[in-house]
């Protein structure tokens, strides 16, 4: 007889049926199921083998390569994963792109015009984030009036107010020169910076990757916005999963009127989680203004809907209660990767307006297929 590590039969034929009659497998692929990010992470594999074969001898998996497009991803994933907090929450925020071009200002604006050191400007920015958060939170448990409204009103505001302060002071819709002098200080590198040189240059000296001809790595490190990705994703993964808020999250998102009657402050809750959209698009204008070293009115265009898309590619639903940051960060490497992915193919890149449309229908989708499977496997 065959016996198993532990000396017990191993479960083959009949032993394995009656397993399965057990409840095993069900239980194993009820667990799969209920995973938000299932769909996220098929999805990657897909993306990563279409352009492997499609365009694998372009360059998109060489080192240059996979540093842009996660680059790319890292930018959305800033801003998806407080989205997807929120909207497992229940609400949406329109407005987090505007805030991206309000931000940006705001620091240009502090160090070149009013000659704020870099810090105390970037400061400035994240206290209107948190202001600008509560009010879009205020008004959405005050009134009752839906997130979607509100933060529509909020993006046409903050654009508004974007464009016209900086044509005002400046005459022009762009700001540069923000950095200049300070490209070495420390806040400029903490977001606009590289991390992961001296690994590469190593690597580089002994061979394994190429070099220039002055002997420096080809890829000198990875851009700053993908630590702040991944502290970010990691940040809100955590309190999912690791906290009594996160808790909080998912009832005020399932059922607000259940979650109250249990002793859950869903209004500071909502609150918090507008705060937290607003940080999150505040950390991205700061790593694109200190990396580029310029502030533009219409940074962020549109970014609040991809963010979404990104989210709900992750596994959150748009009805609230169930969502992912995890998922939330593969949404948005999907994207960076098919974003970058038609460019190194040399397909037109118009069709990436069609690739994220679909990619939305295909996600409400599956996300409800799962979500009822799962309900029905219990």
């Amino acid at each position: 007889m065959s016996l198993t590590t532990d000396d017990k039969p191993a479960e083959t034929g009949a032993g394995a049926a009656s397993a399965a009659r057990n409840g095993h497998s069900p239980r194993l692929m009820v667990r799969l199921l209920r995973r938000p990010e299932l769909g996220a992470v098929t999805g990657t594999v897909l993306v990563f083998a279409f352009f492997a074969i499609t365009a694998g001898n372009s360059g998109i998996f060489s080192l240059m390569g996979v540093a842009n497009f996660l680059q790319v991803s890292a930018q959305l994933g800033i801003l998806a994963a407080p989205v997807a907090l929120l909207m497992i929450g229940g609400e949406f925020d329109l407005s987090v792109g505007s805030m991206v071009g309000f931000a940006s200002v705001t620091i240009g604006l502090g160090v070149t015009e009013f000659g704020l050191p870099i810090w105390l400007a970037l400061g400035i920015a994240f206290a209107f984030a948190i202001i600008i958060g509560t009010i879009n939170g205020i008004l959405v448990v005050r009134t009752g009036l839906p997130s979607f409204i509100v933060t529509l009103a909020g993006m046409f505001i903050l654009r508004g107010l974007t464009l016209a302060i900086t044509r005002t002071i400046t005459g022009r819709t762009q700001i540069p020169y923000i950095t200049e002098g300070h490209e070495n200080s420390f806040i400029v590198q903490l977001f606009g910076g590289k991390f992961g040189t001296s690994l590469f240059q190593y690597l580089g000296d002994i061979g394994w990757i190429a070099v220039r001809p002055d002997g420096r790595a080809l890829v000198n490190g990875l851009s700053m916005s993908i630590a702040w990705w991944i502290v970010v994703t990691a940040i809100c993964a955590w309190i999912l999963a690791r906290t009594r808020f996160g808790n909080w999250i998912f009832a005020a998102g399932g059922d607000a009127d259940a979650a109250r009657n249990m002793g859950v402050p869903v209004a500071r809750v909502k609150i918090l989680l507008f705060v937290g959209t607003m940080l999150g698009a505040t950390i991205f204008a700061a790593a694109q203004v200190l990396e580029a070293g310029s502030a533009d009115t219409l940074r962020g265009f549109l970014k609040e809907f991809q963010a979404i898309i990104a989210a709900v590619i992750g596994g959150s639903l748009l009805t609230g209660g169930y969502g992912s940051a995890i998922g939330a960060a593969f949404g948005a490497l999907i994207f960076g990767t098919v974003e970058m992915g038609i460019f190194y193919t040399g397909i037109d890149s118009d069709w990436f307006q069609v690739f994220l449309g679909g990619m939305l229908l295909i996600a409400v989708l599956v996300n409800n297929l799962v979500r009822r499977k799962a309900t029905e496997a219990r």
